[in-house]
């Protein structure tokens, strides 16, 4: 074949995003093994304007011939393949022709111009419009062999509203299935339990099931998230059509940096402890960063312990972590024990969502990440006292070094060379020095038995013992100054780098700041604070404790005695490798101020990713277009209150902020709306929200120009003439229609609420009436 038509097994993965996103994913399926129909993509180069060009003609032929070969009769669908198509931002389900049921040559040339010409229909360029995309659209087509469909089907491999992992659901119809995704059927429900995929529906589903669910586990984990599948099963034959990512279930849009990592699915975030540490809403550039340190660090899949990502600020996924526990068989009590310590207590009426994990799949996707795991902590462990004595001349003599740096290439080889690696030692020293710390948990659990909870605290005060504490440094460093007995260069060095942004880069950290430690001791000299005397008083409280331990305990007093000294040595050593590792982070900053004086972009080089900030120190600028939009989502990020500190579910910060009765310690999203004096309808959740407003019946989208911008679009189905009308509706239900039809996939994709499938809504609702419609719930509630 030439260079514009690629059969399936034939598209290199350097040809992939030249297929579009249904003919790379097809093209990908098909070569590792999974049972795809052939067929062959049409490349955007074989097309001169509006026309194939010759070439391209004799390929396609031929590329026909070659199949008809071993399908006698055959028949061919023909589909666009949108370079924009099934993205992680959109997946323009339906908005482009397709063509079924092509046969001869004619039909087929008729078919592809078709579906070309398609890519400037009205319907695409609202859709791109809404998405923030260009409305012009590069276009490749895709051509496959139909398969004679008894049954059609799409599977989710996570449910798309609430984003729950424990099951598997989808719809089948009998027959092809483009009447189940346009909504003009009502289609057979049914699921897979996880981890193991035990089956619930009908029968004649049956004898394919074990298969079906096993390809959507393995296409989920290969494709690195949850998936929305198409699949057949013709002549007894199960195959799958296509594989996308279920877009409600990204995370965001990294051009614009709306990332939020809650619509990833059902699960429990906090920020108790890293909302302590990572306390500013992140620009993208540290954001970046400390996700690439997280990933250096992680062992259990999709687990981020301090770089989950909810519109800029920190949390962690504690459902992962509480997961391994039932995946090894393992009472999930023990789990919350563990978790408790270091994140506190989860509320007792809020459930955990558990992800399915298998044990098998588990253990393969963490071997070689506990490998990597051990190597480095046994080598931390080996360099750590080393590492805290020799980390702040390191650091000085490489800050020098970076703001000496003339060039690009320079830059860049010094962040490959040498920061990136030191940035990873000091990680993984800090997680070393924090393991030991462990042995605090049970000491603290056996005190409280033994001398209850104020006396416990007390004898656990006394970490610094006769040594320094590293986070007590900054404070006692001023009056030590006040005294005479510290210098301020002695102090920047030692403290400069610590304060209330250590982990933002954007902004400057105290020793940058020429004024700010002189601001700092004439603060403390007006204060009048004995820093001294605070720290005589609690060792006093602490000694008196202890002459009451052992009068109580003669016979435990040694032993104790000692675990309190390990657990002092443990805590101060974890003191020291936190500061030197925010240290070390520190340099990011000045490798960014850098990188921006070379490039000429100057502080704007924080509103992109590290790898973008390499990518221009290597003379690519393509990134830079997107630095106004990002610092737009920044603002707006800054400009929310606080977020609750446990967040279950999908959680939309702006829609939270403005309800006057929010709850500011925790968020649940599975929490039933609950509203009195209402009827309701109730049907399929079709895109979460909930948002009340007034009714507009339509009967066709021909009325459309009757629909006022904010009305709630009510219609017996839709189907992808509506979708000009649906940016202008607050929300949609329909009669007919599945979770997995037209109207909810679209709906889900401009996050408009939807409620499908109610059976009787353009018959129980008039325009003009009042409702609120619960998107998430799958209910309508009609308002007296």
């Amino acid at each position: 074949m030439g260079n514009a038509v690629k059969s399936f097994k034939e598209l290199t993965p350097e040809l992939w995003a030249f297929a579009g996103g249904k003919g790379g994913m097809l093209a990908r399926m098909f070569q590792d093994g999974y049972p795809v129909p052939e067929g062959f993509v049409i490349l955007p180069s074989a097309f001169q304007g509006e026309k194939l060009n010759p070439e391209a003609w004799n390929e396609t032929q031929a590329s026909l011939h070659a199949i008809r070969k071993n399908h006698e009769g055959a028949l061919f669908a023909v589909r666009s393949s949108a370079l924009s198509e099934d993205s992680a931002q959109a997946s323009f389900a339906g908005e482009f022709e397709t063509v079924l049921n092509a046969k001869t040559d004619k039909e087929i040339l008729e078919a592809i111009y078709t579906v070309h010409r398609s890519r400037q229909a009205e319907r695409v360029k609202v859709y791109s419009s809404v998405q923030g995309m260009e409305p012009s659209h590069q276009i490749a087509v895709v051509i496959q062999l139909m398969v004679p469909s008894e049954i059609s089907g799409v599977l989710f491999t996570a449910d798309p509203i609430t984003g729950s992992n424990t099951s598997m659901t989808g719809n089948f119809v009998h027959g092809l299935g483009e009447q189940l995704v346009s909504g003009e059927a009502n289609a057979y429900p049914f699921t897979f339990m996880r981890p193991k995929g035990k089956y619930d529906g009908p029968e004649e589903l049956k004898k394919y099931a074990s298969k079906l669910y096993r390809l959507a586990d393995r296409l989920e984990t290969e494709l690195g998230g949850p998936q929305d599948i198409e699949w057949a099963v013709a002549k007894g034959k199960l195959y799958i059509l296509q594989a996308r990512p279920i877009t409600t279930l990204q995370p965001g849009n990294p051009d614009t940096y709306e990332w939020n990592d809650s619509l990833t699915g059902d699960f429990l975030w906090t920020n108790t402890n890293v909302g302590e540490a990572f306390s500013d809403v992140f620009t993208p550039l540290s954001w970046s960063v400390i996700r690439a340190l997280d990933e250096e660090q992680k062992i259990i899949p999709g687990y981020y312990l301090f770089s989950g990502n909810i519109c800029g600020r920190a949390y962690t996924n504690l459902s992962f972590a509480l997961s391994l526990y039932p995946a090894f068989g393992l009472d999930i009590k023990r789990g919350f024990k563990a978790v408790s310590e270091v994140f506190g207590q989860i509320p007792t009426d809020m459930s955990v969502p558990i992800y399915p994990f298998s044990r098998l799949g588990l253990i393969k996707a963490m071997a070689p990440h506990m490998r990597h795991r051990l190597k480095r902590l046994l080598e931390a462990f080996k360099v750590l006292p080393q590492h805290v004595k020799e980390t702040p001349e390191w650091c000085r003599k490489m800050t020098a070094h970076i703001r000496n740096v003339n060039s690009k290439e320079e830059l860049l080889s010094l962040w490959k060379n040498e920061l990136l690696p030191y940035n990873f030692k000091a990680l993984w020293v800090a997680l070393a020095g924090a393991r030991k710390i462990t042995i605090l948990y049970k000491l603290k659990e056996e005190l409280f038995k033994l001398v209850g909870t104020e006396d416990t605290n007390t004898l656990l005060s006394n970490f610094r013992g006769n040594a320094a504490l590293e986070s007590l440094g900054p404070v006692v460093g001023i009056a030590k100054i006040i005294k005479g007995e510290m210098s301020r260069g002695e102090y920047l060095m030692r403290y400069g780098h610590r304060g209330p942004h250590e982990f933002e880069l954007s902004v400057p950290h105290p020793g940058e700041d020429a004024d700010w430690l002189e601001k700092q001791i004439e603060e403390f000299k007006k204060s009048d604070v004995d820093v001294e005397g605070l720290l005589k008083k609690n060792h006093a409280q602490y000694e008196e404790a202890w002459k009451r331990f052992e009068a109580r305990y003669p016979e435990k007093a040694r032993r104790i005695g000692k675990k309190l000294a390990k657990v002092g040595e443990a805590a101060r050593l974890r003191e020291a490798v936190r500061s030197e590792w925010t240290r070390v982070f520190r340099l990011n900053r000045a490798f960014a101020l850098r990188a921006g004086e070379l490039t000429e972009i100057g502080d704007d080089v924080f509103f992109l990713y590290i790898d973008e900030v390499l990518n221009l120190l290597s003379g690519d600028d393509s990134a830079v277009k997107h630095i106004p939009a990002r610092k737009e989502t920044y603002n707006k990020y800054k400009s929310l209150p606080p977020f609750p500190s446990i967040i279950r579910g999908r959680f939309d910060p702006f829609k939270w902020a403005e309800d006057p009765n929010r709850r500011a310690d925790y968020y649940d999203a599975t929490m039933p709306v609950v509203v009195p004096d209402s009827d309701t309808l109730k049907g399929f959740p079709g895109a979460a929200g909930r948002v009340e407003g007034t009714v507009r019946v339509l009967v066709g989208p021909e009325e459309g120009e009757q629909l006022q911008p904010g009305e709630i679009l009510v219609a017996s189905t839709t189907n992808v003439g509506w979708t000009p009308l649906f940016p202008k509706a607050a929300a949609i239900i329909t009669d007919i229609g599945a979770p997995l039809s037209h109207a909810a996939i679209v709906a889900r994709e401009l996050g408009i609420p939807a409620v499908v499938g109610c059976g009787n809504a353009t018959t129980r609702l008039k325009t003009g009436d009042r409702v609120i419609v619960d998107g998430g719930q799958g209910v309508v509630h009609i308002l007296n």
